[in-house]
């Protein structure tokens, strides 16, 4: 039986508490994933990617896209922006910003940014594997999120 490809997608203006709330549903999804060993990477890729919105994206739209594969994770966070996001490589270790995405580059397995071609914006995304060579089967109790692609639109203050 090949493993479930499982999705849940959230489509928000982020604020100030945002990352916290995603965080909340992508260990939700993990442990019903059964991928816990990947919370503590997840956790920060996701905040970091929501933050940069928070700081660089004028409307602070976005979508957040976390994907189950059969061997990990995957993390989208899209936006309208055409700014593609740049690693410093004068990173100061004193610096009050710019650490984002070599936190990601240190978590995650590989990462990238897609840009949307002629309609502008991007999307910044993460991978993250578990130590087990692939996934099988579906996670047993009750329905759970793993079976449904949820769309959700949320707005919150700012």
């Amino acid at each position: 039986m090949a493993p479930v490809r499982a999705q849940y997608r959230l489509r928000l203006v982020v604020g100030t508490h945002s990352a916290r709330h995603i965080r909340t549903i992508a260990r939700t999804l993990l442990d019903e994933w059964a991928m816990r060993e990947l919370t503590d990477a997840v956790e920060l890729g996701v905040t970091e990617l929501v933050a940069n919105v928070v700081r660089h994206v004028p409307d602070r739209r976005c979508e957040v896209l976390v994907l189950r594969q059969s061997t990990g994770v995957r993390v989208e966070v899209s936006d309208d922006c055409a700014q593609l996001p740049v690693v410093d490589a004068a990173f100061s270790p004193d610096a009050e910003g710019g650490r984002g995405l070599v936190l990601l580059d240190a978590v995650a397995d590989k990462w990238g940014v897609d840009a949307a071609g002629g309609r502008g914006g991007k999307t910044v995304w993460f991978e993250c594997g578990t130590t087990r060579s692939a996934l099988t089967g579906v996670p047993s109790g009750p329905v759970g999120l793993d079976r449904f692609q949820l769309d959700t639109e949320v707005t919150e203050d700012r």
